[in-house]
Protein backbone atom coordinates (compact mmCIF):
# COMPACT_ATOMS: atom_id res chain seq x y z
CA UNK A 1 0.00 0.00 0.00
CA UNK A 2 1.78 3.09 -1.26
CA UNK A 3 0.84 6.33 0.44
CA UNK A 4 0.93 9.75 -1.24
CA UNK A 5 3.00 11.36 1.52
CA UNK A 6 6.22 10.30 3.20
CA UNK A 7 5.10 12.16 6.33
CA UNK A 8 1.88 10.15 6.36
CA UNK A 9 3.86 6.96 5.78
CA UNK A 10 6.13 7.72 8.72
CA UNK A 11 3.18 8.33 11.05
CA UNK A 12 1.50 5.11 9.92
CA UNK A 13 4.70 3.15 10.56
CA UNK A 14 4.84 4.49 14.14
CA UNK A 15 1.29 3.37 14.90
CA UNK A 16 1.89 0.02 13.19
CA UNK A 17 4.90 -0.58 15.46
CA UNK A 18 2.54 -0.92 18.44
CA UNK A 19 1.53 -4.46 19.46
CA UNK A 20 -1.79 -5.57 17.99
CA UNK A 21 -2.01 -2.66 15.54
CA UNK A 22 -2.01 -3.69 11.87
CA UNK A 23 -1.19 -1.39 8.99
CA UNK A 24 -4.84 -0.75 8.07
CA UNK A 25 -5.70 0.20 11.64
CA UNK A 26 -2.58 2.37 11.79
CA UNK A 27 -3.67 4.20 8.65
CA UNK A 28 -7.17 4.75 10.04
CA UNK A 29 -5.79 6.18 13.29
CA UNK A 30 -3.35 8.40 11.43
CA UNK A 31 -6.04 9.80 9.13
CA UNK A 32 -8.25 10.44 12.16
CA UNK A 33 -5.49 12.50 13.77
CA UNK A 34 -4.94 14.32 10.49
CA UNK A 35 -8.55 15.52 10.65
CA UNK A 36 -8.16 16.79 14.23
CA UNK A 37 -7.07 20.35 14.97
CA UNK A 38 -3.37 21.12 15.33
CA UNK A 39 -3.91 21.90 19.03
CA UNK A 40 -5.56 18.52 19.65
CA UNK A 41 -2.76 16.67 17.87
CA UNK A 42 -0.16 18.58 19.88
CA UNK A 43 -1.94 17.65 23.12
CA UNK A 44 -2.01 14.02 21.98
CA UNK A 45 1.72 14.01 21.25
CA UNK A 46 2.57 15.93 24.42
CA UNK A 47 0.73 13.43 26.62
CA UNK A 48 2.96 10.59 25.42
CA UNK A 49 6.12 12.66 25.46
CA UNK A 50 5.50 13.87 29.02
CA UNK A 51 4.59 10.37 30.17
CA UNK A 52 7.83 8.94 28.80
CA UNK A 53 9.88 11.75 30.30
CA UNK A 54 8.27 12.15 33.72
CA UNK A 55 6.73 8.81 34.71
CA UNK A 56 8.40 7.20 37.71
CA UNK A 57 8.57 3.75 39.24
CA UNK A 58 7.64 3.45 42.89
CA UNK A 59 10.81 2.98 44.94
CA UNK A 60 9.00 0.51 47.16
CA UNK A 61 6.97 -1.76 44.86
CA UNK A 62 8.15 -0.75 41.34
CA UNK A 63 4.62 0.16 40.25
CA UNK A 64 4.29 3.00 37.73
CA UNK A 65 3.73 6.25 39.61
CA UNK A 66 3.75 10.04 39.34
CA UNK A 67 5.66 10.28 42.64
CA UNK A 68 8.57 8.50 44.32
CA UNK A 69 6.10 6.30 46.26
CA UNK A 70 2.88 5.17 44.56
CA UNK A 71 -0.61 5.89 45.91
CA UNK A 72 -1.18 2.24 46.89
CA UNK A 73 1.97 2.03 49.00
CA UNK A 74 1.14 5.36 50.66
CA UNK A 75 -2.42 4.37 51.49
CA UNK A 76 -2.60 3.80 55.30
CA UNK A 77 -5.76 1.72 54.88
CA UNK A 78 -3.89 -1.02 52.99
CA UNK A 79 -2.53 -4.07 54.82
CA UNK A 80 1.22 -3.41 54.75
CA UNK A 81 1.98 -6.93 56.01
CA UNK A 82 0.47 -8.57 52.91
CA UNK A 83 2.34 -8.43 49.60
CA UNK A 84 0.98 -9.66 46.28
CA UNK A 85 3.68 -10.37 43.69
CA UNK A 86 2.71 -9.62 40.08
CA UNK A 87 4.47 -9.36 36.75
CA UNK A 88 3.50 -5.83 35.70
CA UNK A 89 1.11 -2.89 36.02
CA UNK A 90 -1.63 -4.62 34.00
CA UNK A 91 -1.90 -7.29 36.69
CA UNK A 92 -2.30 -4.66 39.41
CA UNK A 93 -5.11 -3.04 37.45
CA UNK A 94 -6.82 -6.41 36.99
CA UNK A 95 -6.55 -7.28 40.69
CA UNK A 96 -7.64 -3.83 41.86
CA UNK A 97 -10.74 -4.09 39.66
CA UNK A 98 -11.84 -7.16 41.64
CA UNK A 99 -12.04 -5.18 44.88
CA UNK A 100 -10.91 -8.33 46.74
CA UNK A 101 -7.35 -7.38 47.67
CA UNK A 102 -6.36 -4.81 50.28
CA UNK A 103 -2.64 -5.43 50.68
CA UNK A 104 0.37 -4.04 48.84
CA UNK A 105 1.97 -5.16 45.59
CA UNK A 106 5.41 -5.95 44.28
CA UNK A 107 6.00 -5.70 40.53
CA UNK A 108 8.64 -8.11 39.24
CA UNK A 109 8.83 -6.55 35.80
CA UNK A 110 8.28 -9.86 34.00
CA UNK A 111 9.00 -13.52 34.64
CA UNK A 112 11.97 -15.85 34.43
CA UNK A 113 12.34 -17.02 30.83
CA UNK A 114 15.69 -18.54 29.85
CA UNK A 115 14.51 -18.80 26.23
CA UNK A 116 14.21 -15.01 26.15
CA UNK A 117 17.39 -14.44 28.11
CA UNK A 118 15.54 -13.26 31.22
CA UNK A 119 17.00 -14.51 34.49
CA UNK A 120 16.34 -13.73 38.17
CA UNK A 121 18.81 -10.85 38.15
CA UNK A 122 16.80 -9.13 35.42
CA UNK A 123 13.73 -8.92 37.67
CA UNK A 124 12.88 -7.03 40.87
CA UNK A 125 13.47 -10.06 43.07
CA UNK A 126 16.26 -8.80 45.32
CA UNK A 127 14.13 -5.83 46.41
CA UNK A 128 11.21 -8.19 47.15
CA UNK A 129 13.37 -10.28 49.47
CA UNK A 130 14.62 -7.11 51.18
CA UNK A 131 11.02 -5.91 51.69
CA UNK A 132 9.88 -9.21 53.20
CA UNK A 133 12.88 -9.31 55.51
CA UNK A 134 12.86 -5.65 56.57
CA UNK A 135 9.10 -5.05 56.82
CA UNK A 136 8.21 -8.21 58.78
CA UNK A 137 5.74 -9.29 56.10
CA UNK A 138 3.17 -11.88 57.21
CA UNK A 139 2.20 -13.29 53.81
CA UNK A 140 3.36 -13.17 50.21
CA UNK A 141 0.85 -14.07 47.49
CA UNK A 142 2.39 -15.29 44.24
CA UNK A 143 -0.06 -13.97 41.64
CA UNK A 144 1.83 -14.68 38.43
CA UNK A 145 0.32 -15.92 35.19
CA UNK A 146 -0.37 -19.66 35.21
CA UNK A 147 2.08 -20.35 32.38
CA UNK A 148 5.24 -22.43 32.43
CA UNK A 149 7.32 -19.27 32.89
CA UNK A 150 5.02 -18.10 35.67
CA UNK A 151 5.30 -21.44 37.46
CA UNK A 152 9.08 -21.40 37.11
CA UNK A 153 9.21 -17.94 38.64
CA UNK A 154 6.84 -18.98 41.45
CA UNK A 155 9.11 -21.89 42.38
CA UNK A 156 12.22 -19.71 42.33
CA UNK A 157 10.54 -17.13 44.58
CA UNK A 158 9.33 -19.84 46.94
CA UNK A 159 12.88 -21.17 47.37
CA UNK A 160 14.15 -17.65 48.10
CA UNK A 161 11.34 -16.62 50.45
CA UNK A 162 10.76 -19.83 52.41
CA UNK A 163 13.90 -19.40 54.62
CA UNK A 164 12.53 -16.05 55.79
CA UNK A 165 9.64 -17.76 57.59
CA UNK A 166 6.92 -15.85 55.74
CA UNK A 167 3.66 -17.51 54.72
CA UNK A 168 3.68 -18.08 50.95
CA UNK A 169 0.47 -18.63 48.99
CA UNK A 170 -0.57 -18.71 45.36
CA UNK A 171 -3.77 -17.76 43.57
CA UNK A 172 -6.33 -20.56 43.35
CA UNK A 173 -6.47 -22.46 40.10
CA UNK A 174 -9.83 -21.00 39.22
CA UNK A 175 -7.51 -19.21 36.84
CA UNK A 176 -6.96 -21.82 34.17
CA UNK A 177 -3.49 -23.12 33.39
CA UNK A 178 -1.93 -20.98 30.69
CA UNK A 179 -4.05 -17.91 31.50
CA UNK A 180 -2.63 -14.40 31.73
CA UNK A 181 -4.09 -12.44 34.67
CA UNK A 182 -4.72 -9.39 32.52
CA UNK A 183 -7.34 -11.28 30.48
CA UNK A 184 -9.02 -13.17 33.34
CA UNK A 185 -12.54 -12.00 34.23
CA UNK A 186 -12.89 -10.07 37.48
CA UNK A 187 -15.10 -12.58 39.27
CA UNK A 188 -12.77 -15.51 38.61
CA UNK A 189 -9.70 -13.45 39.48
CA UNK A 190 -11.31 -12.13 42.66
CA UNK A 191 -12.19 -15.65 43.80
CA UNK A 192 -8.67 -16.83 43.02
CA UNK A 193 -7.28 -14.24 45.44
CA UNK A 194 -9.84 -14.90 48.19
CA UNK A 195 -9.44 -18.69 47.87
CA UNK A 196 -5.64 -18.64 47.57
CA UNK A 197 -3.82 -21.74 48.74
CA UNK A 198 -0.47 -22.36 50.47
CA UNK A 199 2.21 -22.67 47.83
CA UNK A 200 3.58 -25.83 49.46
CA UNK A 201 0.34 -27.68 48.62
CA UNK A 202 0.97 -27.14 44.91
CA UNK A 203 4.35 -28.85 45.06
CA UNK A 204 2.88 -32.24 45.91
CA UNK A 205 0.56 -32.28 42.90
Amino acid sequence: MDLPSKLLERAVEQFASLPGVGRKTALRLTLHLLNRSEEEVNQFAEAFSQMRQDVKFCKKCHNISDAEICSICKNPKRDAKLICVVEDLRDIIALENTGQFNGLYHVLGGHISPMDGIGPNDLNIASLIDRVRDEATNEVILALSTTMEGDTTNFYLYKKLAPLGVSISTIARGVAVGDVLEYTDEITLGRSIVNRTPYESTLSK
